[in-house]
């Protein structure tokens, strides 16, 4: 194999490989830095051996065994951990180089506890919600500082500094590699869940930008989605988050025109969506309620949004949209997590189940709420309500004032094309 088809393929293997190596090694330094740059030095090795020697039938293993190695050699200077190191050297030296197989039968074994606990230590709410974003996407998303830099439109500088800070900042509060239990459990999963829907959210309608969506976010997201939903099985609200993030995914395809114009939900072509992630979103969302029912509980805030957004995928037109049923789940929501945002999203759904004018009376309540002030959505959703109403000159303000709000560009163009229609009209 030429080696620039060699470094690809190395390349490629440690993107699927290098969470459950960062998340073994951590589990044995107990340092999530320390577990990160030994991954790094076990790829450095299989770039310099693998073009001579092949890339081996278990690289996991592979690459889990070389870190140890350098693990070692690290205590070994440093002098500390002397137990550890010992436990280690016996450990590699009883295996043998054709242990290969064993040592990737135990990785297995382990992989669902490490995998959680770097999950929940990479979105430990000891670091800020910034640092916890780009902690999760480099050690479990396995995006490089330049990748995460470039999907937030934030200098590269920035996002190294975020990193390292972080993971100073962990080994400093001696944040232990560990699922924690009880109260302490809900709580940090409700961090990590929150990480990984601002991620999907980031890719789903970019913050600011020229590009509407950033789908490779999305799909980092729903990927760090799965492998939580496969290591916590029993959580509801992972399932509930995990259907959210498939059904939204599958809309993906029709959410913009050839030219990247932004095509709003109403107006989409429905056979373009995704009926593979539909499915998959639908029987997490299955699993969601199963599991809730179970616990004699109700759903949690993921799982209703994940209902509705089942409203959506299930009607076949836009006409035969269950919206009854999303007024009643956004009520129940309203209940569970009350904000401002499920206020708005509740009278969009009023408003295309009772009229307009039920809609805009909920907005105008909402006009002084201090944390809807920059929230470009509320002028542009009060401005769709006053051009349903024929106020079409109010319309136009309301857009005007929406595109000034956003950051997105193409969302600007689409809020300033329809305050140009409002004012034609009126």
């Amino acid at each position: 194999m030429p080696a620039a088809d060699t470094h690809r393929a190395i390349d490629a293997v440690f993107r699927i490989e290098q969470a459950k190596l960062i998340a073994g090694l951590a589990r044995m330094v107990r340092d999530v830095g320390v577990a990160e740059e030994l991954a790094q030095d076990a790829l450095v090795l299989a770039l310099e051996q693998w073009p001579k020697a092949g890339i081996p039938d278990k690289p996991g293993a592979w690459l889990m065994a070389a870190a140890k190695h350098r693990a070692i050699d690290r205590f070994r200077r440093a002098k500390l951990a002397q137990r550890k190191h010992e436990e280690l050297g016996r450990e590699i030296e009883a295996e043998g180089e054709g242990a290969a197989l064993d040592l990737d039968a135990a990785l297995d074994d382990d992989i669902g506890d490490d995998l959680l606990r770097l999950v929940f230590t990479a979105c430990h709410p000891v670091l800020s919600t910034e640092s916890r974003v780009a902690l999760t996407l480099r050690l479990i998303g396995g995006l490089t500082t330049e990748e995460i830099a470039r999907a937030f439109l934030v200098p590269e500088p920035t996002i190294a500094q975020r990193i390292v800070r972080a993971k100073r900042t962990l080994t400093e509060k001696q944040v232990p590699f560990e699922v924690p239990h009880g109260e302490e459990r809900a709580e940090r999963l409700a961090s990590v869940l929150e990480v990984v829907y601002l991620i999907f959210n980031e890719g789903y309608t970019a913050t600011a930008g020229s590009d509407w969506m950033r789908p490779q976010l999305c799909e980092d997201a729903l990927r760090l989605g799965r492998i939580l939903a496969g290591v916590a099985d029993s959580e509801p609200e992972v399932h509930g988050l995990v259907a959210l993030m498939e059904i939204q995914a599958s809309r993906l395809g029709a959410r913009k025109s050839p030219s990247g114009e932004p095509i709003l939900l109403l107006d989409q072509n429905r056979a373009r969506w995704d009926q593979l992630l539909i499915r998959r979103g639908l029987a997490a969302l299955t699993r969601a309620e199963g599991l809730a029912a179970s616990a004699g509980a109700r759903l949690g805030p993921y799982a209703l949004q994940g209902a509705i957004a089942a409203c959506h995928a299930r009607a076949r037109k836009a006409n035969d949209t269950d919206w009854a049923r999303i007024v009643g789940l956004y009520g129940t929501l309203a209940e569970i997590t009350p904000s401002p945002v499920v206020e708005l999203n509740r009278a969009v759904a009023l408003s295309m189940l009772m009229g307009p004018a039920a809609g805009l009376e909920i907005i105008d309540g909402l006009a002084k709420e201090p944390a809807l002030k920059a929230y470009h959505l509320l002028p542009s959703v009060r401005g769709d309500l006053l051009a349903k109403l024929g106020r079409h000159g109010e319309a136009g303000e309301e857009f005007r004032r929406a595109a000034a709000l956003t950051e997105n560009v193409r969302e600007r163009d689409l809020l300033l094309a329809r305050a140009t229609t409002a004012a034609a009209n009126a």
